[in-house]
């Protein structure tokens, strides 16, 4: 499907909604992102907890055969380096909350398991706060168009 697109306009944070069709999505995704990323990583913070931390307590949790291997390659798309993986591993090992095992798997401690519990819960409540005011259908038609986006300018750059 193809449409006539609209011509761009600079970015302007105080588009009115009739102007928002020509405004970049470059640039309005970039100001979710380090408003929600932040917000998320200061609210972390005040627990002191790491974002790359949290998203290894969830893959070391999937089962028996999770190692450090494992988690970075698991995380290498989301981490914002190739080391903050293996590192959120390390300060997991010394917090208590994994352990190794003797094949150098990484299992979840009782602390760990309560961590992630706590951790679980302020997630869910900052998801409920950065959702406030959207709807189910709301949101899932935004992921769809910024999927669609992507898919498009990777089918470009492929060609």
């Amino acid at each position: 499907m193809t449409t006539t697109p609209t011509p761009p306009a600079p970015a302007n944070p105080a588009a009115t909604d009739a102007d928002l069709a020509s405004q970049p999505i470059g640039y309005w995704s970039g100001v979710v992102h380090k408003a929600v990323i932040n917000h998320i990583r200061d609210a972390m913070a005040r627990v002191d907890v790491t974002q790359p931390q949290w998203w290894t307590l969830n893959r070391v949790d999937v089962g028996d055969h999770v190692t450090r291997e494992v988690v970075v390659t698991g995380l290498a798309d989301v981490a914002d380096t190739p080391h903050d993986a293996s590192r959120a591993v390390d300060h997991l090992l010394h917090r208590g909350w994994l352990r190794l095992d003797d094949e150098q798997r990484l299992h979840l401690t009782d602390e760990g398991r309560a961590a992630k519990a706590r951790i679980k819960e302020l997630v869910t409540g900052l998801r409920a706060q950065i959702h406030d005011g959207i709807t189910d259908a709301e949101y899932v038609a935004a992921l769809k168009v910024l999927r669609r986006m992507a898919d498009n300018v990777k089918a470009t750059a492929l060609s």
